[in-house]
């Protein structure tokens, strides 16, 4: 807890206390987040603060919408939701009422600019517009594959292999992180900062710079009070300078790039996502090319990752999915004449690997929760009042715990409850907001399915990956993305050639 923040505690530690024990020394009908006077819910909060996810999730769970309003000091008061109906009423019905706001945006600016997940209006409609059309080429999808396919078999695979033979442990969320920072980076700018392979000490600087920007970023949402950390950055102290250090290291490196690019004019022939943007004649000053890429760095970089170092952590205590898996990628590949690359038809032959895949985005979304404003006094589906200026937060990683969405069997992971006679069936996007939904629904999300499915066949064909600590769930660390805490150490095996 930063210093301001025990300071705060200690001043209003008297009222808590009173507070609490006044509210406890009565019946206790109230269903929700327990509202206090003057202070709202920030006693609770305080307590829970380390376990933002699971206080939030159990709240609503237990609300019969499972929906709940929430307030503290500091012009912090909204609601939060985990119904799909809602989801779908903010997300599209009504999606110009819900802009990201600026309470919103005035927390990221500083890493992220104003790029596409940090804007609203014309400037927001300009970037998804351009890259709306780029993403839905297949000179880009080609790109992509044919980098992830290098970046394993140059790199991560070779990883594996020499660790495998010397019983060396291996930081697995570690290594996915620099092998889609490598790669989103190559996406990005068409540049290779060697992070995996530890090549390059420039990139790894500015991927470290970058983890600790999209960290401290995410701590402003936890703050106690706003003024905090704004008071804390203008006198630069704590972890708003060590914001400002790093934030200045990804600005440095990117911008670089930009201006070497766009000096020599030789972007407009390029595959990468920096060419594309920087041949729209509008909007294309560096500034402006350096949002939306650090964007797109942090959009690519985080979330696929994350998504597979959950993947594999549960894999390692389920042998009967990890079997399912490998037999399906043996029939595909019986099916192609035994390649050792993998197409883009094979990989979308992948129906159980897809199902694992999203299954666990389910139970541990790489975006767990995501927030609007609402512009103008409403009222959801669901009946909750909602006032102007309130922010909105749909929860996305308690929606995959609610039992009225999945079941009694929603905390189980089930690949199965996807398939539907063995082909992967979509499920809503207001009931699985993974990618968002609406107008804002994420662009990347297939490619980002190709990238995750490419991986996981890769490693799994070859490798038997066993986290060390298989049965206790890795605690985790909420940043921008849900992360592990401490990484995830495994130990790497490699598969029998006959093996199933």
């Amino acid at each position: 807890m930063e210093f301001f923040s025990i300071i705060l505690f200690l001043f209003l530690s008297p009222l808590f206390f009173y507070l609490y024990f006044h509210s406890h020394t009565r019946k206790h009908n109230n269903i929700g987040f327990k509202i206090y006077p003057i202070v709202g819910a920030l006693p609770d909060f305080l307590i829970n603060r380390h376990r933002f996810l699971e206080w939030t999730t159990q709240v609503l769970r237990d609300c019969p919408t499972n929906t709940a309003v929430f307030f503290r000091p500091g012009a912090v008061h909204g609601v939060i939701t985990a119904n799909p109906d809602n989801v779908e009423h903010i997300l599209k019905t009504r999606f110009d009422n819900y802009p990201k706001g600026e309470r919103f945006i005035s927390f990221l600016v500083d890493f992220l600019g104003l790029g596409i997940f940090n804007s609203d209006g014309d400037l927001w409609k300009v970037q998804r517009k351009t890259a709306s059309y780029e993403f839905n080429t297949r000179s880009l999808r080609n790109f992509v594959m044919e980098n992830v396919t290098v970046e394993l078999q140059t790199r991560l695979l070779p990883i594996f292999s020499r660790a495998s033979e010397t019983d060396r442990i291996l930081d697995l969320q570690d290594l996915l992180e620099r092998f889609a920072f490598d790669n989103v980076c190559k996406l990005a700018f068409d540049v290779d900062p060697g992070c995996l392979s530890g090549d390059g000490t420039t990139g790894t600087e500015f991927m470290m710079a970058f983890e600790d920007a999209a960290m401290l970023s995410s701590q402003r949402f936890m703050c106690v009070l706003p003024i905090i950390w704004k008071i804390k950055k203008l006198f630069n102290v704590g972890s708003e300078r060590r914001l400002r250090e790093s934030i200045a290291t990804v600005h440095k490196f990117a911008d670089e790039i930009i201006q070497s690019r766009m000096e020599a004019k030789e972007c407009t022939h390029g595959e990468d996502l920096l060419s594309r943007f920087i041949g729209v004649e509008d909007n294309n000053s560096p500034e402006f090319l350096r949002d939306i890429i650090i964007s797109f760095i942090l959009a690519g970089r985080d979330t696929t990752s994350s998504a597979l170092s959950w993947f594999f952590w549960i894999l390692s205590s389920r042998p009967e999915v990890k079997k399912k898996i490998i037999d399906e990628i043996k029939s595909v590949k019986s099916q192609s004449g035994g390649q050792t690359m993998f197409s883009y038809e094979e990989l979308k032959e992948m129906h159980y690997l897809h199902a694992a895949i999203s299954e666990t985005m389910r139970l541990y979304p790489p975006v767990p929760i995501d927030t609007k404003a609402c512009l103008n006094d409403d009222v959801l589906p669901d009946g909750t009042v909602i006032k102007k200026n309130w922010f909105i937060t749909y929860h996305t990683y308690a929606m995959g715990r609610v039992e009225n969405l999945w079941g009694k069997d929603c905390n189980e992971f089930k690949p199965e409850r996807w398939l539907e006679n063995g082909v992967y069936h979509k499920e809503s996007p207001f009931r699985f907001p993974v990618f968002h939904a609406g107008p804002r629904m994420c662009l990347g999300k297939d490619m980002a399915y190709i990238q995750m499915k490419s991986i996981a066949a890769y490693v799994i064909e070859r490798f038997e990956i066993d986290a060390v600590d298989k049965d206790t769930c890795p605690e985790h660390l909420l940043s921008l993305t849900l992360r592990m805490k401490g990484g995830l150490p495994v130990k790497v095996r490699p598969r029998a050639r006959n093996a199933t």
